[in-house]
């Protein structure tokens, strides 16, 4: 087992966002309109949180604009419930607006972003930390890659719901989970067992691999490689691993080996690389 490293992810960013255009861009009437995993959000509505995303990142950290939120934000639930409110609020607004117009402003605000990310100096302190990770600061690569997995995992969605080819090649998505891990020991803080228990998640395929988070005395921690005897192990294919970070842990659960103690396992389900 290794600890695990900064990663970079900034150059990933223009040609995802040149795949997602590709695929906006190709899109019927009918696919605009699928459901898609993301609740009740369509297809219309997750290109727009896209735009909003990426707005958001260029008004808050390129420009410094930083509106204050309506009421005190306490905690991780506040927080959650006032990121809720801008999504939603944006969504709702954005069905004013056309497909096209949607792609048409897409278009140049992705390589805006990726000009922006890869400027930042990796080690430097984040302007958001990444609390789905349990961090209250940050240094700015992992708010990147928290970025990058936000547009992947969206863009995703769009691909499940229409069809299309899902982005599931290494150069994609080995970072991704790289990434995604890093929520594991949140997902463990309140599950007591003996120090040096650990469990194993193995990702199978070329963009996979393994990871173990392992209870240390004061808390769990997350490390690549796989533990020597762990206590539980759960193995996933790589389209099931993406799911099970992304809010769609039942279709992950249901194609899962697992392995061990099932409790053990249990808390892995209910990991999330995004703020929920």
């Amino acid at each position: 087992m290794e600890p695990l490293a900064p990663l970079a992810t900034a150059e990933l960013f223009l040609p995802l966002h040149d795949e997602l255009i590709a695929l906006l861009r190709g899109l019927s009437p009918a696919d605009w309109e699928r459901r898609t995993a993301a609740d009740a959000w369509r297809v219309r509505d997750v290109a727009a949180h896209l735009l909003d995303v990426q707005l958001r990142r260029l008004s808050a950290q390129r420009d410094g604009h930083l509106p204050a939120p309506d009421e005190p934000i306490r905690g991780y639930a506040g927080l959650v419930r006032f990121l809720d409110r801008l999504n939603a609020d944006w969504v709702r607004a954005a069905r004013r607006l056309s497909p096209r117009l949607l792609v048409d402003l897409l278009e140049p605000a992705g390589p805006a972003v990726a000009a922006l990310v890869g400027a930042l100096p990796p080690h430097a302190p984040a302007l958001f930390a990444v609390s789905w990770a349990g961090e209250s600061g940050s240094e700015s690569w992992f708010d990147v890659g928290r970025e990058y997995t936000e547009l992947w995992h969206h863009q995703m969605q769009i691909r499940d719901a229409v069809g299309a080819p899902l982005l599931l090649e290494r150069r994609w998505l080995h970072p991704l989970l790289e990434l995604s891990v890093r929520a594991l020991p949140r997902a463990y803080a309140g599950l007591d067992a003996a120090a040096g228990s650990a469990v194993v998640l193995e990702v199978e395929g070329e963009a996979g691999g393994a990871w173990s988070v392992v209870r240390e005395a004061d808390g769990w921690r997350v490390f690549g490689g796989a533990a020597p005897a762990p206590a539980a192990g759960v193995r996933l294919d790589a389209d099931a691993a993406w799911r099970l970070f992304f809010n769609a842990p039942a279709a992950a659960r249901e194609r899962a080996v697992i392995a061990g103690d099932p409790a053990l396992a249990a808390p892995l389900f209910a990991a999330r690389a995004v703020m929920v």
